[in-house]
């Protein structure tokens, strides 16, 4: 298994004002200690941009990259994605996955608006477009069901799966909080997951969340993620369906989290890490 880590994890978010952010030294270096293997980016920002520079400062802590997370706007017929895609794409270097999320165009992941056919028809279509692009340049494109963004639910993840060519990031987390049991999904579209992102969750705030007593936030604020193996996520159980399925891509270890200050010296998210990552050797 290849497993990897992402920044958010450490409190590094894109989100304006989501909290704390730790510098990419501290971070790469408690990755590199809990024996990752590679990161996702992180937000734009806090990895150089420039590949030969980021590739030279991820192999100084003996890490690999895995591609980055790029949320843009594709349903709205008035806007292009394509600059953003190609700016992004661009500073890809050697690094193999696009990681997109159907941004809503709103500022965090607390609210969302609800599309119309037409607005499906042109999401539908930029999937299909951005996937085709982001191989010819030798990048596999997936799509990330996302809380907030305009492919949440359910009925949302499979009209993207019967209506487009993309690629799932399945994130065991995103999907069971937005109503997706990850592991059925693992089962019945193992053939479509490209890429796999980790989290366990607290299944009862997730409830929360769905039922609009909590914001999305604030469930991250009040712990709704969990190290692996703590929650109510089934991971041996998706591993070992994506397995069967012959899923051979990475599994990126990701437990969001929202910092206040500094944790101090061998303090902070780094423990959680550990823990997931010695739950994982098990599995």
């Amino acid at each position: 298994m290849r497993i990897a880590g992402a920044p958010i994890s450490w409190g590094v978010c894109e989100v304006p004002g989501w909290g704390h952010q730790m510098s990419p030294d501290r971070v790469l270096g408690e990755m590199r200690d809990a024996g990752l293997l590679a990161t996702e980016f992180g937000p734009d920002g806090f990895l150089p941009a420039d590949p030969g520079e980021r590739s030279a400062l991820l192999k100084s802590y003996g890490l690999g990259a895995v591609g980055g997370f790029v949320p843009v706007v594709l349903h709205d017929p008035g806007v292009d994605p394509f600059p953003d895609v190609e700016r992004a794409l661009a500073g890809f270097g050697d690094a193999g996955t696009l990681v997109l999320a159907a941004a809503t165009g709103l500022h965090g992941y607390d609210e969302r608006p609800a599309l119309t056919e037409d607005a499906w028809r042109t999401l539908l279509a930029n999937l299909d477009r951005i996937t085709e692009y982001a191989a010819g340049l030798g990048v596999l494109a997936t799509l990330h069901p996302h809380v907030g963004t305009v492919v949440e639910g359910p009925q949302e993840v499979d009209r993207v799966l019967a209506g487009s060519r993309v690629p799932l990031c399945l994130d065991t987390g995103h999907l069971l909080i937005g109503g997706t049991d990850p592991l059925d999904l693992a089962r019945t579209a193992g053939d479509r997951v490209a890429h796999v992102h980790l989290k366990d969750v607290d299944a009862g705030l997730a409830r929360r969340v769905r039922a609009g007593e909590l914001t999305y936030t604030e469930a991250v604020r009040n712990g709704i993620y969990r190290p692996l193996g703590d929650g109510d996520v089934d991971v041996p159980g998706i591993v070992g369906a994506l397995t069967t399925a012959g899923y051979t891509g990475w599994y990126v270890m990701e437990q969001d989290t929202i910092l206040g200050a500094e944790p101090a010296p061998g303090a902070g998210p780094a423990g959680d890490v550990l823990r997931s990552v010695a739950f994982m050797e098990a599995v």
